[in-house]
């Protein structure tokens, strides 16, 4: 596994992170964290299941994935409450 594409991805999902948690309000609950999660996966699944893929779509939504798993981790999870 090449140490450039992994840190390109993280970083990438670091990005969507900051840019998601600016946009929206964090998650109050694991029912809605679970349902933006599921919501995400779904976007992915479209992309997934398109006979000619974009791959940079299926990049992008699967970088929405991590991002939001990732808030669920934080806002969820935290043990700062």
């Amino acid at each position: 596994m090449p140490g450039k594409d992994v840190n390109l991805a993280v970083h990438d999902v670091v990005e969507e992170l900051r840019r998601a948690t600016a946009k929206h309000p964090p998650m109050h609950s694991a029912h809605e964290g679970y349902a933006v999660i599921l919501e995400e996966m779904d976007e992915l699944w479209l992309e997934v299941r398109i006979q000619n893929p974009d791959r940079q779509r299926q990049r992008n939504e699967a970088m929405q994935v991590a991002a939001t798993a990732i808030r669920f981790m934080l806002d969820i999870c935290s043990d700062d409450e």
